[in-house]
Parts: C-alpha cells; sequence; structure tokens
C-alpha cells in the first residue's frame, strides 16, 4: 500500500466537490434561475450522498468494522468529519437561498409567500384550491394505540402534528404526508411576467384545523427523512437475480434512517416525539434556515414560462454536415470515423444509426450495452423493432444500476417479448460499458459498425452531460467489438481484443504500463507527457503512479470533475483542476505523449478501484488522426478557461482560477463551434 500521505478521503473529497456545485449558486456569470437550479441540484447531490455513501459507512460502523481507508479514516470517523462538514455545507446553502436567491428572485418577479404576506382575497383563492385539489388527496393519520407510528417513505415530505382534543388529555401526534402528485408550490393567479406562490406543506399547515375536527393544532413540523439504499446481494447468482434485484429495492423502503431534515424553530417537545418515536439518533437530526427539500426549485420554478431571460439562452445541437446528406448511415461512416461531443452535437445520429439497423435488410444482427436509458428511450424501441423484423438482437441490460433497477427490470421484459435475446449482466461484475455493434452483409463480405462512448445510451442526459463518441467500421477495432462481446456474453474466455481493452480484465495493467512508459521517456529525454479528464480519481495505485511520473519530470495534467483522492503538494509537473459549469463534464478521456507518437483513448471507467477491478468496463483508443487533434483541442480548452474552472492547490483544497481578460468560457465556446481553438469566425477567446 503507497504512503496514506498521498491520499484524502473519498468523501470529504466529494463534499468538496458539491461545494463548488454550490458556488455556481452565486456565481454572476450564470442567470438568476441557472443558479436556482444549482441550489436544487446540490440538495438531491446530497440526497444520493446520504442514501448510499454515508449509509454504506454507517453499516460498517454498525457492524464493528474499523479498517482504514487509503487515508486512514475508519468509517466511525468518516461518519463523524461527514456529518460535520455537511452542517456547514448545508448552513452555507440556505444562507444562500435566504440572502441573495430569494430577495434577487422576488425583484425579478417570482416571490415565495408566508401567510402573513397574503392578502385577503389570495387567502380565499387558496382556500377553495384548498378544498377543491388538496384536501380530497390527504391522507392524515393520527398516532394511537390503534395506530401506531407509520413507516415514512425516504425523500417524501411530511408535516408532523401536534393535536390537542377539545376533550383534554394529553396531546398527541398526527402525520400528514404531502402529496406527492402535486406541485410543492401552489402559484397564484397573477399577471404577465409575474409568479407569486405558497408552497404545498404551508398551505397545508394554514389550514389544519379542517383536517382535523374536534383537535385543536398546537404545532406542527415540516420533515422529510433519508434512508440507507446501500443492500448487500450475491452477484454470483445470476438464475435468482431479478427475483433478488426486485425484493432489495423493496427493502429500501425500510433502510436505516441516516439523516431527518426539519425547518429551525420546530417545537421541542414535537420533534422529541417523532424522532423517538422513529429512532433517529441526534447527529442524525438536520435543522434547515427554510423550507425543508430545496429540489423544487429545479423541478417547477426554473422552468416557469415567461422567464427565459432568467435561464441559459437556448441553443440547438449540432449535426456533422456529412450526416446531412440523404443517404444510409453506414455509407458515411464507410467514407470516414464520425465523432460526436455532446451535447453540443445533437444525440439524433446515435438514435440513427440503431434505427436504421432496425430497418435495412442488409444487417444481419445487433450487440449493444446498455446501463441507463430515459424513460421513454427510441434505443429501446428500435432494438425491439430490430427483432421483429427478424434481426439477430442481443442486449446486455444492467439491471443493477443504482437507483435504475426496477426501470432496467421493465425493460429487459419488454425486449424480451419482441424477441431480443436478453442478458442482464455479467456475474459478479456490473456492466458499464457504452458500446454498439452492427454486422451489416455487404458486397465485401460481413462488415462491423461500432458506435463506443463515454456516456450512457440516454437521449435525456444526452443533453446535459458532456460526453465523447466515435461511430466507425475500422476492421480491428469491429473485430474487437465482436470480441468483447463473446467475452461478456460468455461465449469466450479468452481476451483477444487487440487494441481495446476491458477491464476488470486488462485495463489497470494497461493504464499503468502507459503511465510507467511516460516516466521512462522523461528519463531518456524523449517528448513525454499525461493529460487525462475523467468524472473521479481515487484508486491508489493509479495516484501513486501518476504521482511517481510528475516526480520523473513527466508534465501530468488532470480533469477530474467530483473526487479526487490524491492529496496535493507542490509540484510544478502535476496540475489538477475542475470544471463546474452549464452542463455536467462526464467524458473520460486518457491522452500519452508516448514519445511523440500520441495515442488517446474515451472510456467507460473512471480511475476508481470499482471501475477497473469491478466493473465491466471498455477503453477505445480514437484511431483517426483529425478526431484525436480535434479530442486534443476540447481538452486544451477546458485548461483555458477563467470563469468555470477551479485548481486544486493544496491538500484537498481548491480555488477558483483567477478571472482574466478576454473571458474563457469553454463550455459557452463549444456550443458556438465544435473546434474554438481553430475556428477563425467563433474564436474562444
Amino acid at each position: 500500500m503507497p504512503n496514506r500521505g498521498m491520499f484524502t478521503n473519498r468523501e470529504l473529497s466529494w463534499l468538496q466537490f458539491n461545494e463548488r456545485v454550490l458556488s455556481e449558486a452565486v456565481n454572476p456569470d450564470n442567470p438568476l434561475l441557472e443558479r436556482a437550479r444549482f441550489l436544487s441540484i446540490v440538495s438531491n447531490n446530497l440526497d444520493e450522498f446520504f442514501m448510499v455513501r454515508v449509509g454504506k459507512l454507517e453499516r460498517k460502523a454498525d457492524m464493528g468494522r474499523s479498517e482504514p481507508d487509503p487515508a486512514g479514516m475508519t468509517p466511525e470517523t468518516q461518519v463523524r468529519e461527514i456529518r460535520k462538514a455537511v452542517r456547514g455545507h448545508v448552513e452555507r446553502q440556505y444562507h444562500i437561498l435566504n440572502r441573495q436567491l430569494l430577495p434577487e428572485l422576488r425583484d425579478n418577479g417570482i416571490g415565495l409567500l408566508q401567510a402573513e404576506e397574503l392578502t385577503s382575497e389570495q387567502k380565499r383563492w387558496l382556500s377553495q384550491y384548498f378544498d377543491a385539489q388538496v384536501l380530497p388527496v390527504l391522507t392524515p393519520r393520527t398516532i394511537n394505540p390503534m395506530h401506531p407510528f407509520p413507516i415514512l417513505a425516504a425523500k417524501a415530505l411530511y408535516i408532523a402534528v401536534l393535536l390537542q382534543s377539545d376533550k383534554g388529555g394529553e396531546p398527541q401526534l398526527a402525520i400528514v404526508p404531502v402529496p406527492r402528485a402535486l406541485q410543492r408550490v401552489v402559484l397564484l393567479p397573477m399577471g404577465r411576467g409575474q409568479a407569486r406562490g405558497v408552497l404545498l406543506e404551508e398551505l397545508i399547515a394554514l389550514f389544519l384545523p379542517r383536517i382535523f375536527l374536534y383537535m385543536a393544532p398546537l404545532a406542527q413540523m415540516p420533515l422529510r427523512i433519508t434512508r440507507n439504499t446501500d443492500f448487500v446481494m450475491n452477484l454470483d447468482d445470476m438464475d435468482n437475480l431479478l427475483s433478488e434485484m426486485s425484493k432489495n429495492v423493496q427493502r429500501r423502503s425500510y433502510g436505516k434512517i441516516v439523516r431527518m431534515e426539519v425547518s429551525e424553530g420546530a417545537n421541542r417537545r414535537l420533534l422529541d416525539m417523532v424522532a423517538g418515536a422513529m429512532e433517529v439518533e441526534e447527529d442524525a437530526l438536520f435543522e434547515v434556515d427554510g423550507p425543508v427539500d430545496l429540489r423544487f426549485f429545479m423541478r417547477q420554478l426554473c422552468s416557469l414560462p415567461g422567464f427565459d431571460h432568467l435561464r441559459y439562452p437556448a441553443y440547438t445541437p449540432r449535426v456533422n454536415p456529412r450526416l446531412l446528406v440523404r443517404e444510409s448511415i453506414f455509407r458515411t461512416i464507410r467514407g470516414g470515423d464520425l465523432f460526436f461531443h455532446h451535447p453540443y452535437d445533437s444525440f439524433d445520429p446515435v438514435v440513427r444509426f440503431l434505427a436504421e439497423a432496425a430497418t435495412d435488410p442488409q444487417v444481419l444482427a445487433i450487440k449493444q450495452t446498455l446501463y441507463r436509458v430515459s424513460s421513454h428511450s427510441p434505443m429501446i424501441d428500435a432494438l425491439a423493432r430490430a427483432a421483429q423484423n427478424g434481426k439477430q438482437v442481443t442486449a446486455l441490460i444492467e439491471v443493477r444500476a443504482r437507483f435504475d433497477e426496477e426501470h432496467n427490470i421493465a425493460w429487459s421484459k419488454a425486449l424480451e417479448k419482441a424477441g431480443c435475446h436478453v442478458l442482464y449482466g455479467v456475474p459478479r461484475w456490473k456492466t458499464h460499458s457504452k458500446v454498439t455493434l452492427v454486422i451489416r452483409r455487404e458486397a465485401e463480405g460481413l462488415r462491423h459498425y461500432v458506435h463506443f462512448g463515454t456516456g450512457n445510451y440516454n437521449d435525456v442526459t444526452a443533453r446535459i452531460y458532456t460526453d465523447m463518441g466515435v461511430m466507425t467500421c475500422d476492421k480491428q477495432l469491429g473485430e474487437d467489438a465482436a470480441a468483447f462481446f463473446n467475452l461478456i456474453l460468455g461465449y469466450s474466455y479468452t481476451f483477444p481484443m487487440r487494441e481495446m481493452v476491458a477491464s476488470p480484465y486488462q485495463l489497470r495493467e494497461a493504464m499503468l504500463s502507459r503511465i510507467r512508459r511516460e516516466e521512462v521517456n522523461a528519463h531518456d529525454g524523449r517528448p513525454c507527457g499525461i493529460t487525462m479528464k475523467m468524472n473521479s480519481l481515487s484508486d491508489p495505485e493509479m495516484i501513486a503512479a501518476l504521482l511517481s511520473a510528475a516526480n520523473a519530470g513527466v508534465p501530468v495534467q488532470l480533469m477530474v470533475r467530483g473526487i479526487c483522492c490524491l492529496n496535493y503538494r507542490e509540484n510544478k509537473n502535476l496540475r489538477i483542476f475542475s470544471l463546474v459549469g452549464r452542463f455536467l463534464e462526464h467524458a473520460r478521456v486518457y491522452a500519452f505523449e508516448n514519445g511523440g507518437e500520441k495515442e488517446l483513448f474515451l472510456s467507460s471507467a473512471d480511475l476508481m478501484t470499482r471501475n477497473l477491478d469491478k466493473r465491466v468496463e471498455l477503453t477505445v483508443p480514437v484511431k483517426d488522426a483529425g478526431i484525436r487533434a480535434q479530442i486534443l483541442s476540447i481538452l486544451e480548452l477546458g485548461f483555458m478557461d477563467n470563469r468555470k474552472l477551479w485548481r486544486l492547490e493544496s491538500g484537498s483544497h481548491y480555488t477558483r482560477v483567477p478571472r482574466a481578460a478576454p473571458a474563457v468560457f469553454a463550455q459557452e465556446a463549444l456550443i458556438r463551434s465544435p473546434d474554438p481553438l481553430l475556428d477563425k469566425e467563433n474564436p474562444a477567446v
């Protein structure tokens, strides 16, 4: 094991990333409603963090496991430090909400009203709305010996109420679920360019006497809980995978409560009664200075009509001019590889690739890996249509994709009914690779067409995640793709791929050998350098290798969006950045100078232990020289950004790259041009 001084804790590093997201809520370069959206994203991120990461650590601590992480922190220590950090994090979040966003939103015509601010006319309208739309769907529950405390759903909003019967006696507790089917903000009738509303839980609280007849509300408190959703299952038992997965998904409803959120100033007696009934530990209680659960900005307010000036300007994703010609996409690919950089480039050609394959009489077979797809996926429709048209269709759908398990199981069954050969994953490992293989009969014989990339086959996330992909009919890459599918489908137990690299079979050693090669080149005075872009860097062996290369004189520059467990110490050869902007940076790119013979790979894998050793991933060389040059130019542009870029300065501490003139917005420049550094009409600077 390398020296622990090389590493920072994974969870605290992630919280540093969420702090960078939170900073976008006050970044004046962002339109107002986009700043509010970032505030919502922070809340959504924290939800998943507690459900998965904190839940897993608490389970380890409860089991008495004390093995330290690479940074030397035990599970118990990590939980304690996480909760401390999160409290400060949430305090800053609500400070931004109350001191900046809410006043600025009100100044721009969007306001959340408190009960005391309502006019008599507004109260009458809300009264009618409550009786007609809210009261009929409420299901309050009074807690008594006949009705014990209910099991509360994770991430749902409730109102706890302390009631006094008109017959006297001890006050009683009641729970009122806030209906999920209704909009969180009840908007009042207003003129154009104005939006005023009341939060649904505050509307319910206003009319509590209409819910509990013969009982007087003494106190009320909005609350929300987060449960541990991390569960352990036997990944080797593929025969019972679907049934076990369904059972485990259901168990999430009963997981340990790892966080309870309530509004500040809650009645202490009421709070103690609720916390006691649910056995919520004191350190799991979070009191917030404002509404519980801020996701309503992203889900409702940020999309209000009539406020386009408060959002990012709309844009239309590009389509490669070669694809505008009315000819088969397969003929276009034969004319040269196609590169896609989403969301700047449209995802439609990727859908078209599969849709054409589904109807083309010369196509014999289609094979595809699927991790996360949209709720109305055109990819699923195309695969089903292909099977119905007599193609041999094989779909590997990863049903263990977290929080998409039920979704993916449903898609799997739908494809099976359509006649597709469906596999639910690979024993022991999640399949996270992103690859499609189309086998087509042509005059010269069978030809393999391949699409590979860094992102999911998801037409929705392709509009907000930055990802890269390539379509090719390169002979060797096609043969490698076929070999890859044979491997993961269980038809082969050898590793015949010559240019593609797969984990958990070969990727770790392939990466390490290339990093070490650059170190040798530095020693020999040959051209050397490493440029990488990824979501997360946490694997100890990779971190040690990169540090060793930098210490040996290799220029190493890393763009790591989220988790970075490298404990940074000043090093003239090592630069580490993080870009947080309009789109979520998701592409994984690994480039090596290689003595002047540059190598560049696109990958589905981050440099995390799980991706290298515990998942099926695919890393593919970019062989086309023009595409390789374009990707390197895009990477260079990212490192030039002086509006959205952060630099790791020491330990795990990031600072914004200083603003400079002219302004460089990497993402905005890429909206205007596919290669801004070379485009004289739309230059980046």
